[in-house]
């Protein structure tokens, strides 16, 4: 009697070679009666030779090279003998190894494969993705990263300050200069475009760039410390590589861009380019359109950590778990080990948490981070009773609080601008 699985394309992991796949992980749920062998092998044919019936060109030898093999299967919990009475999902990890000779070293392609048509079966979410050192080569990842950018600062140890210029949008370039200006006085590392004003009518692109690097002129002569400007090229994919240009020209010393929008092989092309030698910022808005869901899309750690490092980014921003955004601590721990953890050659991309982040947030996120990391803060220091200088201020004045080990109520004692802090949004 024939065998109703295939059992080619079941294999132990050891019996792939692993510098030819990537090894993708999903979280599946289905109904206590589901034949659990037979559905990871139809993901994995899915995704990579066949479709819902025979096909006569899917030849056994077609399938041997080309086809997604299943290395694993767990159950959560791990039932062995009976399942409980009642019980109206089971719940599975499962490992399925993808030929990347399929995809090649592309992310558009990659993520076709490893969570394209099955993004629409329920139940299944993308939690990890395993590359081989072969794949990972053929990447140039973040052009500074970590090192690069404190390089460029000059800022060799703490937490790194980044404001986010409030309102969003509707200024013209002279207001932003302004408040541009106001901001790096008060000790700004790094300032960013918010995410909703790129090129607009009322305030263009290479208009504000000049305005803001001459502010910025200014403020080093004042103060003898760097401020970056990550200016904001998002456009459609076709126009982003001129706005970066454009920026550059103008005098840009740093670049964002709203990666998954435009795409992320966008900030690829960007990243690897090699007439753009500044950082980029990635930013994250549509992320929760992709990772919110605990049972379908994709795990905020791919989304918002390990995917963007490859493409390149040198800052990514991710939401705070202790501010404005829902969001866990424990995803917030696993996107900062994807960022800085090592990665085969991959040089370390700086996290930066922001939404809501306040002078009182310092300590918690110095607790879970150390010192590697940038703070993500607008209303904070725009909002700040005292004016944005003072925001800045008081940022910095927490940062060397923290540093020598002081509290945030006793420094304040000596520092207005972060006891004015304290006092309105307190400390976590």
């Amino acid at each position: 009697m024939q065998s109703m699985y295939d059992w080619t394309l079941y294999h132990v992991p050891e019996g792939i070679n692993p510098e030819e796949h990537v090894i993708a992980t999903y979280l599946i749920e289905k109904e206590p009666d589901v034949d659990v062998l037979n559905y990871a092998v139809s993901i994995a044919i899915e995704q990579s030779t066949g479709t819902w019936v025979p096909v006569p060109e899917e030849t056994p030898a077609l399938r041997q090279k080309h086809a997604g093999k299943v290395v694993g299967i767990y159950e959560i919990p791990h039932y062995e003998f009976e399942l409980p009475s009642g019980i109206e999902r089971r719940t599975f990890v499962i490992n399925i190894a993808f030929p990347y000779v399929n995809f090649g070293a592309q992310i558009p392609m990659l993520l076709s494969t490893v969570i394209g048509n099955i993004s629409m079966m329920g139940r299944l979410k993308l939690l990890d993705l395993h590359f081989p050192r072969s794949f990972v080569r053929e990447f140039k990842g973040p052009k500074f990263g970590i090192p690069g950018i404190r390089k460029l600062l000059d800022i060799p140890k703490r937490p790194l300050l980044n404001n986010m210029i409030k309102p969003c949008t509707g200024f013209p370039p002279e207001v932003g200069a302004k408040l541009f200006r106001e901001a790096a006085a008060g000790g700004v590392d790094i300032i960013k475009d918010d995410e909703l004003l790129a090129d607009a009518s009322f305030n263009r692109l290479e208009d504000r760039v000049k305005l803001y690097m001459e502010a910025e002129r200014q403020t080093f002569e004042e103060t003898g410390e760097r401020t970056l400007y990550t200016v904001n090229i998002t456009d459609r994919a076709d126009r982003v590589r001129d706005n970066a240009k454009r920026a550059i020209d103008a005098g840009a010393n740093a670049l964002m861009l709203n990666y998954l929008t435009a795409g992320i092989s966008v900030l690829q092309g960007l990243a690897e380019d090699p007439e753009i030698n500044v950082p980029i910022l990635a930013h994250l808005d549509f992320a929760g359109v992709l990772y919110e869901s605990p049972v379908s899309g994709m795990s905020s750690s791919l989304v918002l950590g390990k995917l963007p490092r490859l493409a390149g980014a040198d800052i990514i921003v991710y939401p705070s778990p202790y501010a404005k955004f829902s969001f866990l601590r424990d995803r917030h721990l696993q996107i900062v080990q994807m960022l800085r953890a090592p990665f085969y050659d991959l040089s370390a991309t700086f996290p930066m948490p922001g939404g809501g982040v306040h002078q009182g947030s310092v300590p918690r996120l110095m607790q879970d981070m150390g010192t590697d990391w940038i703070i993500g803060a607008g209303g904070a220091i725009h909002g700040h009773p005292m004016g944005p200088r003072a925001g800045g201020k008081a940022f910095q004045q927490a940062i060397d609080a923290v540093m020598a080990g002081i509290p945030l109520e006793q420094a304040a004692k000596e520092n207005p601008e972060l006891e004015a802090a304290l006092k309105i949004w307190g400390t976590l």
